[in-house]
């Protein structure tokens, strides 16, 4: 059976080709990403998880999407698309807890629509002005939500992680895996 993967990011691709799963084919969905004014990060990452699935849908296919939230607090972060975002994005965090919540949604070929949420708890380090400038200067922040990537040179920021460190660098793995194989997909 086909499986299609509803997100562009090369990071979910790599992810699941480390699990051993190639989609049959990869649909970059383009929805709107705006949260709503009271809306929740827990709640945003599902609600875009499961748009982007239905915006992929495929006859005869498993739809696989998925969506990550970075929030402190109840405050959802963006993915920092210039500078000056990467910069409030890091002074917010640094030295401080924050979650990274990503929801995945799957939508099997009979129609059935199932879910799983992952959180992780990070600390960053705190950052001083040179730090900051030269991660700017890597530009790995540009388009990742809360401005860092874990996969990269902001590897050595992470005082502290707990939970998956997938789910940090954009899908949960055990929580994916778990769900393609309850859904009947087969995952060796």
């Amino acid at each position: 059976m086909r499986l299609i993967l509803a997100s562009a990011s090369p990071r979910r691709l790599a992810l699941l080709a480390q699990i051993g799963i190639v989609p049959d084919e990869v649909v970059a969905t383009d929805i709107d990403e705006t949260p709503g004014k009271t809306e929740l990060p827990r709640k945003l990452a599902e609600r875009l998880a499961h748009a982007k699935a239905r915006a992929a849908l495929r006859p005869d296919a498993y739809i696989l999407a998925a969506d990550t939230v970075v929030s402190v607090g109840r405050r959802i972060l963006p993915k920092a698309e210039t500078p000056a975002e990467a910069v409030m994005c890091l002074n917010l965090l640094s030295g401080r807890r924050h979650h990274v919540t990503t929801a995945i949604t799957l939508i099997a070929p009979d129609g059935k629509t199932t879910h799983r949420t992952c959180e992780s708890t990070v600390i960053l380090n705190r950052l001083d002005d040179a730090q900051k400038r030269a991660y700017l200067a890597t530009n790995e922040w540009h388009g990742k939500a809360g401005g860092y990537a874990i996969q990269g040179k902001a590897a050595g920021f992470i005082r502290y992680l707990g939970g998956s460190h997938s789910n940090v660098v954009g899908l949960p793995l055990f929580e994916t895996t778990q769900l393609l194989r309850g859904a009947g997909f087969r995952v060796d």
